[in-house]
């Protein structure tokens, strides 16, 4: 065992045998996300490196504290990527903290979730154990699959060490469009688009000062793409990155309208739910699947929530206002089933309950 790991190790069993709770963070660039958590910071940017890489197998291990721009940097570099974009929101992100906080960007859509790209992972148990999980291929699976019950878990089950990915080459071409539309036309484009074969990787809706705009990106080979601009029309957008990479870190100006009293609500509903019945217009991603909305009050955030599961999705307070300490819970409620499942998930990681005391589930 390296000095690094050894050294959280120890950290863990002294704090599980005084039940002192441990506060897990990476590169600090999502402390924000989840209900309020207390506790010595354990800091894990110690357990930093690439472990292997093996661009022709399209999977790389890294160690959980490893920057998140170092790793996408290399992969880059062998033409790669991870395609689930995952938010970075400020430099200084780990590739512990995106597993963990389990967050993807504007493809999400399209080419699934973080937890997707999960093949394998290690982390310290709340008895100072290092376990291993799944491996570095897909089917390397038998039961529960631990590696991915990791991504989103936020802590809670014990400190991520290392992790193991799939990664895919970076298509070789891009486009995006825009359309001049409401909400209401937006959301059943991407309707009908949904059910053809076209190269749909992401989309963006948004309105300023009262015009609806619809973007939308497509990603595939040079043949598909040209194919379906020729089908779809729109405007031909140059040099739309930059405006994705604002659009996965919450940076467009939609999100700089937020004053200090607005609450930031993201709202996970089927890709087919209507227009919402709530006040506020929002920024919709994910062909209608996301929808972020601003809050001012808890009664406005108690309806976006009914209206989500009014559809069959659910609502997250993903970031409160300034200085408010509200009644709301962060996430929505879970049935009394998954209740369960969570707590026992804890209680055999954790036994003692020292990680990330109250981030996921109240204790």
């Amino acid at each position: 065992m390296d000095p690094e790991l050894h050294h959280i190790v120890e950290r863990i069993r002294a704090a599980t045998a005084t039940a002192s709770p441990l506060r897990i963070r990476g590169g600090d660039t999502k402390d924000f996300y989840g209900e309020a958590v207390a506790g010595d910071v354990l800091d894990l940017r110690p357990l930093s490196g690439i472990v292997s890489y093996e661009p022709s197998e399209l999977v790389v291990t890294v160690r959980a504290g490893t920057p998140l721009a170092e790793l996408e940097a290399l992969l880059k570099g062998q033409g790669q990527c991870l395609p689930f974009e995952p938010p970075h929101f400020k430099p200084g992100g780990t590739v512990g903290g995106m597993v963990a906080a389990g967050l993807a960007g504007p493809a999400r859509a399209s080419v699934g979730a973080t937890r997707d790209y999960v093949l394998g992972a290690m982390l310290v148990n709340g008895r100072g154990d290092v376990l291993g999980f799944g491996g570095q291929v897909m089917k390397n699976v038998a039961g529960y699959d631990v590696s991915r019950v990791l991504a989103g878990s936020l802590g809670v089950l014990g400190p991520i060490t290392e992790v193991s990915l799939k990664v895919l080459p970076v298509a070789p071409a891009e486009t995006t469009l825009k359309f001049d539309c409401s909400q209401a036309d937006a959301l059943e484009l991407l309707h009908g688009w949904g059910g053809r074969p076209l190269p749909l990787n992401a989309s963006c809706w948004v309105e300023d000062q009262g015009v609806g705009t619809l973007y939308l990106r497509l990603r595939g080979a040079v043949a598909a793409v040209d194919a379906a601009c020729a089908q779809l029309g729109g405007e031909r957008q140059p040099d739309a990155a930059a405006d994705w990479i604002a659009c996965r870190d919450l940076r467009l100006p939609w999100f700089a309208g937020r004053r200090g009293t607005h609450a930031l609500w993201r709202l996970s509903v089927p890709q087919t739910a209507p227009v919402l019945p709530v006040a506020g217009t929002p920024l919709i991603e994910w062909h209608g699947g996301l929808r972020w909305y601003f809050a001012e009050s808890e009664p406005e955030g108690q309806a976006l929530r009914a209206a989500a599961r009014a559809v069959g999705g659910h609502a997250t307070l993903f970031e409160p206002a300034e200085g408010h300490r509200g009644t709301l819970p962060r996430f929505d409620t879970l049935s009394v089933p998954l209740q369960r499942i969570h707590r026992a998930l804890q209680r055999e990681f954790d036994p003692a309950g020292i990680f990330n005391r109250g981030r996921l589930l109240a204790h």
